[in-house]
């Protein structure tokens, strides 16, 4: 029987694709704590020795379905459509498993879902997707990623069923999966005329909102207790209205799969709560099965 092993929400931001030097120098002399978190993740991954990463990919957008991406390897070079001159030439070369994401699908056509797996050889990459592949390594130990879209027509139950059928067909395979929700908690741009509050860039008072930077907190503290029952009972009133990245799409997936109100995971913190372009960002650890 296939087991959850780990699961953690994962900031991907431009910024941290950036060199060292130029990272410095936007966080005042030191390098973003986002960085640092990336390592303490991958001793986490390394000891949860997961067999294959689900990934909920926040800026893969869908209409219609829950996409679940089953090729069987993915390699080429990398350049953002969002900003081409930020993030740019990123070569990438990892594996998918075919396998799960067809029993997803299988799954959720059972119980009469919308998750869709698809195969075509042409479709593009999400950063999201690649800034994590490359930072948590995953090309080094051929580690295979499946990345699961966020549907743009959806309620937010709709994330939490999505997420119920990738956890039950994880349980009838013989995997150690991880999860990896990829994003942002509050997702408020600042404006592109904007002036720093703070030096450093990544100074959480550079958050677009001091609401967003106390919502953000509350949350943060919600997950470290494991009160995921919580954060569901202040959706619609909150966090859908902040909102959250993808409005909570890669959070709501992740949490499905484990569960749902039921979950009661703790969160442990692996970096610092951080600003970027406005967001606020964290990285964040759940503890699966042994």
């Amino acid at each position: 029987m296939g087991q959850i092993v780990g699961a953690a929400m994962v900031s991907h931001h431009p910024g941290l694709m950036q060199c060292e030097e130029f990272r410095r120098l936007q966080g005042a002399g030191e390098d973003s704590d986002l960085i640092a978190g990336y390592s303490r993740l991958r001793a986490k991954i390394a000891q949860a020795k997961p067999d294959v990463v689900v990934l909920f990919d926040t800026h893969w957008f869908t209409t219609g379905y829950h996409l679940v991406d089953a090729g069987r390897q993915y390699s080429g070079m990398y350049t953002s459509d969002e900003m081409p001159w930020y993030l740019h030439g990123v070569p990438y070369d990892y594996r998918g498993h075919p396998q799960l994401a067809r029993s997803i699908e299988e799954v959720s056509r059972e119980r009469g879902g919308y998750n869709r797996a698809i195969a075509h050889p042409d479709l593009g990459r999400q950063y999201p997707t690649i800034n994590l592949v490359k930072h948590l390594r995953f090309e080094e130990p051929a580690m295979p990623v499946v990345t699961v879209s966020s549907c743009q027509n959806c309620e937010w139950p709709h994330f939490l069923t999505s997420g119920e059928a990738i956890g039950e067909a994880i349980a009838r395979s013989d995997l150690r999966v991880l999860l990896i929700a990829s994003g942002a908690l509050s997702h408020k741009f600042n404006g592109i005329d904007w002036k720093p509050n703070h030096p450093r860039i990544f100074h959480e008072s550079n958050v677009s909102r001091p609401e967003n930077i106390a919502s953000d907190k509350g949350a943060i503290e919600l997950l470290r207790q494991g009160r995921h029952d919580q954060i569901l009972e202040r959706w619609d009133a909150e966090y859908r209205r902040l909102p959250w990245e993808a409005f909570g799409a890669h959070y709501l997936q992740m949490l499905g799969a484990m569960g749902g109100a039921e979950c009661r995971a703790e969160g442990e913190t692996l970096s610092a709560y951080e600003n970027a372009r406005g967001t606020g960002n964290i990285h964040m650890w759940f503890q699966g099965a042994p």
